[in-house]
């Protein structure tokens, strides 16, 4: 089945210590696909949204690998909380909070994120 874009000027924003900084537009991210995006201090963040439309961001570097891929990985569900799989190793992070499901050792950053017009 091929998802239709939304046809309206949502923009997806990430709160950063300078404040709200907008991403892309919501129309580009698609339920169970990721997106990545660069801040403009060099980092990346990997952008989720989920089939009931709620948005989530965290850092797009998998820390086991080293490599910018969690935007690539798989999503899913674990005990009701949504995660994202990387594609190299296949540790899961939470989309919530950032802990490694697989290694509660490590940790990625998370961002709150909204839409604005």
């Amino acid at each position: 089945m091929t998802l239709a874009p939304e046809t309206t000027d949502l923009k997806v924003q990430l709160q950063l210590d300078e404040g709200w900084f907008t991403v892309c537009d919501l129309s580009l991210l698609l339920p169970g696909r990721g997106v990545a995006a660069l801040l403009p201090d060099g980092r990346q963040v990997a952008l989720f949204r989920d089939r009931g439309g709620e948005l989530y961001a965290v850092d797009n570097r998998d820390p086991f690998g080293g490599a910018a891929v969690l935007s690539r990985g798989l999503t899913g569900t674990h005990q009701g909380r949504p995660f994202v799989a990387s594609p190299l190793l296949k540790q899961r992070f939470d989309l919530l909070d950032g802990r490694c499901l697989d290694d509660e050792t490590v940790r990625i950053a998370t961002y709150e994120v909204r839409t604005a017009v």
